[in-house]
């Protein structure tokens, strides 16, 4: 378990810095939309995929340290 919690860990890690990188060079969005059309626009896109791969980065690192269910 704990293999596939690092493997997770660095996903997470390598993809949210891949996607920040890349929402850098994406067209800006307009300011007040809803979070449910994100996905119209490139950056809006990227910016989802970035808060993915924090929480799979997130749940690799707890279950990182916790591999048993302690």
């Amino acid at each position: 378990m704990r293999k596939y919690a690092l493997i997770a860990l660095f996903a997470g890690v390598i993809g949210f810095f891949y996607s920040s990188s890349r929402l850098s060079d994406a067209e800006a969005m307009p300011p007040d939309i809803p979070l449910s059309e994100y996905s119209r626009y490139e950056a809006g896109r990227w910016e989802l995929l970035r808060y993915a791969c924090a929480g799979i980065g997130g749940i690799g690192a707890l279950f990182a340290m916790f591999p048993q269910g302690r």
